[in-house]
């Protein structure tokens, strides 16, 4: 069986995974090969017995950086292995990673990633590979192994088979089916400290439900993230837009129980 995408993770620490690629939805995807993921460690490319991979700055300055003639080798021979993937490097420059770029990214057969340490990459790593400069946020970690997590589950979700319900990453926040967030979600108990399930949740009336979570959905953003509210606002006119909404059931999520009140 043939998986639906390669992830190639190129790092100085591959047993920083090990604990991640062994637990929950993503072992499973892994056991039934509905993905594939490659750990190479770059200090396989290093050439002296220590397996140096950086060195200090040319200028002066903190940190260290990942040799050049060290990691473009090692990007060079994992792409001629196979049909050459598309190539990303986790640096704090990139583009910002985000639920659409995901959905990109899940049309791909092979994804590399580049993962950087200490103070980065010698700037001819890019220049040379060209790669596709990613960030997850305006923050900075200790290497790119989380990023590579993050984009690995991320895009997982969307690999066809992987979840149990298909609908779950279309109408998850951000998604192809509700670009502004997800709604509110309860299960039992009905009542909990005074803070008791919405009574339309708990009346089997699907439209009005539906109704409800696609008022709430609009609810949580504008009091939560307004700033997506823009992004979908050219799409107001559609009928499935997220902006179109019945005022009778924007009342907020949580309803504090009456007796409890008293």
């Amino acid at each position: 069986m043939t998986s639906a995408i390669c992830f190639d993770v190129l790092t100085l620490f591959p047993g920083i995974f090990e604990g991640f690629l062994s637990e929950s939805v993503l072992k499973a995807a892994l056991t039934t090969q509905k993905i594939e993921v490659r750990l190479h460690n770059m200090r396989d490319w290093a050439e002296d017995k220590h397996a140096t991979m950086d060195d200090r700055p040319f200028g002066g300055g903190p940190g260290m950086l990942l040799k050049v003639d060290r990691v473009v080798p090692c990007v060079e021979e994992i792409q001629r292995r196979q049909k050459p993937g598309r190539l990303l490097m986790f640096t704090p420059q990139g583009r910002c990673f985000n639920q659409m770029f995901a959905e990109e990214l899940a049309t791909e057969q092979r994804i590399v990633m580049l993962c950087g340490r200490y103070e980065g990459f010698d700037e001819r790593v890019a220049e040379i590979l060209k790669p596709e400069e990613v960030s997850i946020g305006d923050y900075i970690l200790n290497g790119g192994e989380v990023a590579a997590m993050a984009v690995i589950e991320t895009v997982m979700r969307l690999v066809p088979g992987i979840l149990g319900d298909e609908d779950s990453n279309r109408f998850d926040s951000f998604s192809t089916g509700n670009r502004i967030l997800d709604c509110a979600h309860y299960t039992r108990p009905r009542e909990y400290r005074g803070f008791s399930v919405p009574e339309i949740l708990l009346s089997g009336n699907h439209a009005e439900i539906a109704r409800w979570r696609k008022n709430n959905s609009l609810q949580q953003t504008k009091e939560k993230r307004p700033d997506l509210l823009a992004a979908v606002s050219e799409n107001s006119h559609s009928e499935n837009s997220p902006l179109k909404t019945e005022p009778k059931f924007s009342q907020i999520s949580i309803i504090k129980n009456q007796n409890q009140c008293k």
